[in-house]
């Protein structure tokens, strides 16, 4: 940028300053805007780090650098936007020096290519950042309002300066039309069920532990149940799969590489399926020294040194195990079942070998939410009072389901399939409208303070029954 005289600069400079002054604006809320979506998505940024290991083999937490380059972006366009407005009000011309074109330019690019890759590859996130708006869209309009209200100041300036009238008539026509968009928000677009009275405010739902509590301990073991009721959440949520020779147990990964130290102790198998070990092998493995070197969430380095020694003598737990575990906890316990490789000795009788570890544990079995979809039937038929989740493939529902198990992102997509069946029954919607809304009230405050993922990425668990 260069300071000199206004009257020294002819017309066409100063329409050439209009245009980069344009772009460095256009610059500044690309960066914004990508920063919030960063901070909004920060609690599901762990997909896109398991995402890299799965693909790239090498564990790195992705979130700090996301949110360090997206910083420097922010604060750097912000500098810029400043410099020029307060060389605006002097009377003098923009001139950026070509470095500074091509680093706008640049960031253009980059946060345009994010936002592409966004939408290619994870686009229900969408959901998440529309929903993430009805609780910070009433503060984000505060500051849009104060944003051009001190904009006014400069662009009357540059009005009275342009000399050509279709500029400054475009310019007037712009500056009004963002105006009248920004001050009749509330009444057009803003819909928040933050505002509202406090007698309407809907019961805070339950929480739903996402592999646990993975931000305190190592996922899907029996720390991480622990710390689950610690949280005072009331299902624990988890992946299961059948090991070689008939023992469920619980594991996320199709490999074992990420939350075990397979490599060193099987490292010819270091690709196999995880379902492919015995029971006997999987026993052999530590499942939690990977949380302290790796630190997949920052909740690893506050723990205490007893919790420190806990986590880095976890095993992988067997299903049976763990559910005795969780009736001792009066937690209730909802896990994804994994069907194993076609090679596999349990590949058509998985479900069956499930059902029996979960009979054999004695446990109660109001405390199982059985979520697979596969062989329902016959799951009800030998566990009847086991409940029955549905979730995204429902099937041919002949009776009204009692509970759902849908991402909260668009459980209004999916709410009319409750009342049919030729139901007329309102009980259900009547519930999850209630959860819609204690969800968008509990959303900030449980983000990080409880550790439980669930709050952002997980489903949850909506009953239908009609409230009393």
């Amino acid at each position: 940028m260069k300071w000199g005289s206004a009257e020294s600069f002819s017309p066409a400079p100063l329409q050439c300053d209009c245009i980069w002054f344009g772009l460095l604006f256009l610059t500044f809320l690309l960066s914004l805007g990508w920063l919030y979506i960063g901070l909004i998505l920060l609690n599901d940024l762990h997909n896109f780090n398991e995402f890299l290991f799965r693909h790239w083999g090498h564990w790195m937490d992705w979130s700090l650098i996301v949110l360090l380059v997206v910083s420097l972006l922010v604060t750097y366009a912000s500098l810029l936007l400043l410099l020029g407005l307060l060389l605006q009000l002097c009377g003098q011309p923009l001139h950026l020096h070509s470095l500074h074109k091509v680093l706008l330019l640049l960031i253009i690019l980059l946060v345009a290519a994010g936002l592409v890759g966004l939408d290619i590859q994870w686009r229900q996130e969408w959901h998440s950042l529309r929903l993430s708006l009805q609780a910070t869209a009433p503060f984000l309009h505060i500051g849009a309002v104060a944003g051009i209200t001190l904009l006014a100041w400069p662009v009357a300036d540059t009005f009275y300066r342009i000399h050509p009238r279709g500029p400054k008539v475009l310019l007037l026509l712009l500056f009004f039309g963002v105006t009248l968009v920004i001050y009749l928000m509330p009444l057009l677009f803003i819909s928040s069920p933050c505002i509202m009275k406090l007698r309407d405010l809907p019961p805070k739902p339950g929480l739903v532990g996402h592999r646990g509590a993975p931000m305190l301990a190592p996922e899907n073991t029996l720390m991480s149940l622990r710390k689950t009721a610690e949280c005072g959440a009331a299902v624990f949520e988890t992946d299961v799969m059948v090991s070689s020779d008939g023992v469920p147990f619980l594991m996320h990964d199709e490999r074992l590489s990420r939350t075990t130290n397979v490599a060193s102790v099987f490292p010819e198998r270091i690709s196999a399926h995880s379902s492919d070990f015995s029971w006997a092998e999987l026993q052999r493995l530590n499942a939690g020294t990977w949380f302290l070197e790796r630190q997949p969430f920052w909740g690893a380095k506050k723990l205490s040194g007893s919790d420190r020694k806990e986590a880095e003598n976890q095993t992988i737990p067997a299903l049976e195990e763990l559910l005795k575990e969780a009736a001792a906890l009066n937690l209730s316990i909802m896990f994804d079942l994994r069907r194993p490789p076609r090679n596999h000795t349990y590949y058509d009788t998985f479900v069956n070998q499930t059902l029996e570890a979960v009979l054999s544990a004695n446990v109660s079995q109001a405390m199982v939410l059985w979520l697979p979809d596969e062989d329902r039937a016959n799951v009800q038929q030998r566990a009847p009072r086991m409940r029955q989740i549905y979730g995204h493939q429902g099937g041919n529902w002949t009776e009204r389901p009692q509970f759902l198990n849908l991402p909260y992102q668009d459980l209004n997509k999916r709410t009319p399939k409750v009342d049919c069946q030729k139901r007329t029954n309102t009980g259900g919607a009547k519930a999850i409208h209630s959860f819609i809304h204690s969800f968008i009230h509990s959303f900030i405050p449980t983000m990080h303070t409880y550790g439980m993922t669930a709050v952002t990425h997980a489903a949850f668990i909506v009953s239908s029954k009609k409230q009393m």
